[in-house]
């Protein structure tokens, strides 16, 4: 090094204003912090090309089966036809039990969210079904292998995070959501729930969410007397304004379809309801046949009203 290098970069500074300094100063630190900024998204971009991309089918009624490399978790999967019989005008997609790991969630325990047919044939011999504690009883007596979940604690299953959330059922027995994280997505299942409270809450703490799939016939029942006559299920508007509220960039219709059941009578023209109600609110539909995969992007226009 050349000795007199120091004493002379000091006979420079002084020539430099004040201000000049501080602005070289300030560029010098912006500069680098544009480049670690740079790094930062570049590694961010690397980590989500080597992501599992996270792929969801719907299945027959409220169904729905996400997909994670070698991964498969299944939501209320039904392929018992006996539940609804010919009243149900779904297809029912076959169900088999995954390679890798295979989990099922479950909201509650009506059959045609609890159906041990539909659980049996997606778990095999080493899947696990995660539920809370009311069918947790139900379940272990059919020889299944259980998992209880608490409310809001998540459960680590391989690839999947997931935690159950308060919902409300019609009859007043017990029922969760579920939200399931994966693949770098946020999922909302609202099983049948109706109209509750704590939206704003599940909003507030864990939205918001890639997509929100939510009940929407407004089911009304005769089953239990005196009859109401109040939706014992969310209404389209409702769906709506439960998705506005927890942040759902997208709603997929699940829990609708059904005509003919004795003492069940749900709203018609649900999907069209559904759409003019997003449509106001500015909130995006996509309706998946069973069988089909979501896009997650709308595909609204041939059913808009």
């Amino acid at each position: 090094m050349d000795p007199k290098r120091p004493s002379a970069m000091k006979a420079l500074e002084p020539s430099l204003p004040a201000g000049r300094r501080e602005f070289l100063a300030r560029a010098a630190t912006l500069a680098a912090g544009v480049f670690l900024h740079s790094i930062g998204v570049e590694a961010q971009a690397q980590d989500a090309a080597q992501r599992p991309e996270l792929r969801i089918q719907k299945l027959a009624w409220a169904g729905v089966k996400l997909q994670l490399d070698k991964a498969v978790l299944f939501i209320d999967p039904l392929v018992n036809p006996d539940v609804w019989g010919p009243a149900l005008k779904d297809k029912i997609i076959p169900i088999e039990a995954a390679e890798g790991d295979h989990f099922v969630l479950v909201t509650h325990r009506h059959p045609d969210h609890y159906d041990p047919l539909a659980i049996r044939k997606a778990l095999g011999e080493t899947g696990t079904l995660v539920c809370n504690s009311d069918v947790a009883s139900l379940a272990a007596g059919a020889g299944f292998r259980v998992r209880v979940a608490e409310m809001y604690e998540p459960v680590l299953l391989g690839d999947f995070t997931a935690m159950p959330v308060p919902a409300t059922d019609g009859y007043g027995d017990p029922q969760v959501s579920w939200i399931v994280s994966g693949g770098g997505r946020r999922i909302l299942h609202c099983g049948d729930t109706l109209w509750h409270g704590t939206w704003w809450r599940i909003g507030r703490q864990y939205g918001p969410f890639d997509v929100a799939f939510l009940p929407i016939n407004g089911a009304r029942f005769e089953w239990r007397k005196p009859v109401s006559d109040v939706p014992a299920v969310l209404t389209p508007e409702q769906a709506v304004a439960a998705a506005v509220i927890v942040g759902a960039k997208l709603v997929v219709p699940i829990h609708y379809g059904v005509s003919g059941a004795e003492g069940y009578k749900e709203l018609p023209e649900c999907e069209r309801l559904l759409f003019a109600a997003a449509q106001r609110r500015g909130i995006g539909v996509e309706v998946v046949p069973p069988g089909d995969w979501l896009t997650w992007q709308p595909r609204s226009a041939s059913l808009q009203p």
